[in-house]
Formats: structure tokens, sequence, C-alpha cells
């Protein structure tokens, strides 16, 4: 029997709404992608050029910490991996995540949240992260969708996918 795991990093709790309804629907482990240092508002304001997550996303080489790890990682065949959309891309944790673990010969079905940039090219750039994982096709969910889990939608991905 295959393992399932949904990692996810969510700043403000929608992306972890469809996580958690993912989590559900395949009776997986979940995994909280959370910064060693926790996001303020004021940091995750994207008005002021001066904020955390501002900062963050103009220095493509920040990798900031994570608080805890996945210790058993290796023990999952099938890993959801969600965020939401920051600058057009995934939040640079997402590469102290890829950084951090080895999904060779992991099926890796990514899930986004946004508000207008659908994935961004985000699942392309799992796909560089991960050559040696089977990446397939993503879930770009709107954020009003999120807040409420995203129900219907994660329902035709998965059918689409042939997994639900």
């Amino acid at each position: 029997m295959k393992k399932t795991l949904v990692a996810y990093f969510s700043a403000t709790g929608n992306t972890r709404a469809a996580a958690e309804k993912l989590a559900k629907e395949f009776n997986a482990d979940l995994f909280e992608i959370a910064p060693a240092v926790p996001y303020t508002s004021a940091d995750l304001d994207w008005r002021d050029k001066t904020s955390r997550s501002t900062t963050e996303m103009q220095d493509k080489a920040s990798r900031p910490a994570m608080k805890g790890t996945c210790d058993n990682i290796a023990e999952y065949d099938n890993i959801f991996i969600g965020y939401p959309m920051w600058w057009y891309t995934f939040p640079m944790i997402l590469y102290t995540l890829f950084d951090t673990y080895d999904f060779s010969g992991k099926t890796i079905l990514p899930f986004n949240t946004h508000m207008g940039s659908g994935d961004g090219g985000t699942y392309q750039t799992i796909k560089q992260l991960a050559p040696k994982a089977n990446v397939l096709e993503g879930l770009p969910v709107e954020m009003t969708q999120a807040e409420t889990g995203a129900k219907e939608s994660v329902a035709r991905w998965l059918k689409r996918l042939s997994i639900a």
C-alpha cells in the first residue's frame, strides 16, 4: 500500500485548508513546511519593499530555515506539495525543502493557491529541482476557493489524475 504525505507551506492559512482536505481524502500524513522564524503581518506586506517576504524574494539565494523536519520522508511514495504564490513563483522556503530532501523515486503532486497567477511556472521548477521524481500535473487553486478547502477543484483534479 502506498504511503502519502501532504507537505505544505501556508503563511495565512489558505493553503493549509486545501492541504487538510487532501490529507483527509487520502488518509495522508501532514507536514507543515513552517519557517523557523514565523512570518508576521508586517513580514508579509508585499507593498513594503523592505518587508521580510519581499527581501527574501528579491534575494534568489535566500533559503529560510525550516522549523522541524520530516525525518521519515523516505517512507512516502506520493507527496503532495502545497504553497501560496508569492511574486509569481513559490516562496523561497520551498527551495529550502528541495535542498533538504531527496525526492528521487517519489511521485510529487504539486498544488498552489494564488490570486490570479495560476502556477507561474512553478510546476516546471519542481521538475527541475526534483529531476528524479515523477512530477504530476499540478492544481492551481484561486484564493477564494482555497479559503473553503477547494473541495470541487481538488475532486476534479484527482479524478483527472485517476488517483481519487
